[in-house]
């Protein structure tokens, strides 16, 4: 995958030495790939976690396991596209609550019948959920959801506020619905799938996935990745879903899980459990944002892949530093060589 004539060493100098001036803070590692060759590479010293659970200072590298939070979503959301191709899942029209029949009280409520896979696929399925509240906070719905005995059932019965398919909102239930029809469907855990259908037909043998109280895992924001190997998932989407002449991810599903149905108040949009470029049919760009600073952006016109780890877990403004590193230091620096060339 790399190519020494690829690499960028200004850009690589010009980011270490912003951290060292103090303007990245938090910053854990970048890794940027283009057309398949690793493009700039950097890591840094410094404070982590694992799912909530303090790990200490720690050098970070190519090699180290590091939570995706919520980039978690995104990965569920290409699974669920490999199980539909298998005829394991309900396609994205079905009701969502007949996946679900031995909750017969809420299957057999014609307003929880009309909220649709795709409902759930998109963040409006219109239930009452609250994400805004520090994770640490237990009326967080998402930690509420974790403690919950029953996670499923905890999900589906909440308030109904909206119509489905109307208004986005941002709801980690909604990737736990999603991966709970895939082990419903496949007899195997999302883990255990995504290990099997994803992971290693791209060679991917060291993660982890955290689960709960439960047992189950986290599919809204529990799995761990080397920056790597979720630049080899990144790359496996600009490439249409193929890997060494193999269609790991139907393509079919890649446009549907890429196109705009949901408008966000700033002006994103969503498809699939990913984020959509503003502009642009198909997207200029997609990506997944994870708590603390965790990103991938891909965009395939140009077969650019980045992906940012960072540890300012629970800051509200945690977005704003890999959101400098790609306008400040990648995209100048990927401009630049495109000139070249």
């Amino acid at each position: 995958m790399s190519s020494p004539s690829a690499k960028d060493v200004d850009v690589e100098k010009k980011i270490r030495q912003a951290f060292a001036e103090g303007k990245l803070k938090g910053l854990h590692g970048m890794l940027v790939t283009l057309k398949g060759e690793r493009f700039a590479e950097v890591y840094f010293k410094g404070k982590d976690q694992s799912w909530g659970r303090p790990t200490g200072i720690r050098q970070h590298g190519p090699d180290t396991l590091h939570d995706l939070r919520s980039v978690t979503k995104s990965i569920v959301g290409l699974l669920y596209g490999i199980a539909l191709s298998e005829s394991a899942v309900p396609g994205p029209e079905a009701s969502l609550i007949a996946g679900f029949p031995e909750y017969a009280d809420l299957a057999s409520d014609p307003e929880r019948q009309k909220i649709t896979v795709a409902d759930a696929l998109t963040m409006q399925m219109g239930i009452e959920w609250n994400e805004n509240l520090p994770y640490s906070d237990p009326y967080n719905s998402e930690i509420a959801m974790e403690r919950a005995k029953y996670r499923y059932r905890f999900i589906l019965e909440q308030k109904i506020i909206s119509p489905p398919g109307e208004q986005w909102h941002y709801n980690g239930g909604t990737t736990a619905l999603i991966a709970r029809l895939i082990a419903k469907g496949t007899g195997k855990n999302i883990d255990q799938y995504a290990a099997e259908k994803l992971f290693a037909p791209l060679g991917i043998t060291n993660f982890e996935w955290a689960k709960g109280r439960d047992g189950e895992p986290s599919a809204a924001s529990g799995l761990r990745l080397t920056s790597r190997d979720l630049a080899k998932i990144g790359q496996l989407v600009s490439n249409d879903g193929r890997y060494k002449g193999q269609q790991i991810l139907p393509a079919a599903w890649l446009k549907a899980a890429f196109t705009p149905r949901a408008q966000l108040e700033d002006g994103l949009r969503y498809g699939y459990h990913w984020y959509l470029a503003p502009w642009g049919n198909p997207p200029a760009w997609l990506a997944g944002f994870g708590n603390g600073g965790q990103r991938i952006t891909v965009q395939p016109k140009h077969d650019l892949v980045i992906v940012i780890f960072a540890g300012n877990y629970n800051q509200p403004d945690a977005w704003k530093m890999p959101v400098r590193v790609l306008e400040e230091y990648v995209f100048p620096a990927w401009t630049r060589n495109s000139k070249r060339k």
